[in-house]
């Protein structure tokens, strides 16, 4: 296992917390342990290559609280949860707002950590995602207000003709907006362009 790997235990029971960080720990996976939602919330700071394994019912905030909680914060951080009564509405909840597994007690280790590795996984491309939208959105806001225009009239198969009517422009001072927008974007083809504006966030 990558020796960067991050594991944060949410979990009240500290016999819990002891026995997945020594199990965690033998995988050379670090491991950072919370007793509580809210001490979670406070203390932690997720980084690249980690997820967190988080018990669903806590005094306090519970699971979902806090699965709610940080994707109101934005917070990217693929949860295992686990549970010693969990159901069939609870587990669906998770899963859909994000969850990467829902295990009920007792687990197996090898369960448990083959779950970890599989949050690992998602938590590099999760990263990788953002990096990319990150990348791509710095490049259309390079662009000016009628080179946006221009590119998304572009992305939607519009001919240079059509665009130069819908805007009032001439067909030449189109191709020249086409040639800063390919250049400012570091795209080749339309069709790069699209996935560009896609990636940004940008719709058309």
């Amino acid at each position: 296992m990558n020796a960067n790997a991050k594991v944060f235990v949410v979990d009240d029971d500290p016999a819990v917390r002891d026995s997945l960080a020594l199990l965690l720990e033998q995988d050379n996976i670090g491991v950072e342990s919370f007793d509580s939602a809210e001490s979670f919330l406070s203390g932690c700071r997720p980084g690249p290559h980690s997820c967190a394994i988080v018990d669903m019912r806590m005094p306090g905030m519970d699971g979902l609280q806090l699965q709610d909680e940080l994707s109101r914060r934005g917070v990217v951080l693929p949860i295992i949860f686990l549970t010693g009564h969990g159901t069939v509405p609870q587990s669906v909840r998770a899963i859909k707002a994000g969850a990467v597994n829902f295990l009920t007690k007792p687990v197996t280790g090898t369960a448990l950590l083959e779950s970890v590795r599989e949050a690992l996984r998602e938590s590099d491309r999760l990263c990788m995602t953002a990096n990319t939208s990150q990348t791509a959105a710095v490049r259309v806001a390079s662009l000016t207000e009628r080179e946006r225009d221009v590119m998304m009239l572009a992305v939607e198969g519009r001919s240079n003709k059509e665009i130069a009517r819908q805007l009032g422009i001439s067909h030449r001072t189109v191709e020249i907006h086409k040639a800063r927008i390919m250049q400012k974007t570091g795209t080749d083809t339309l069709i790069d362009l699209a996935r560009l504006v896609e990636a940004s966030g940008m719709r058309s």
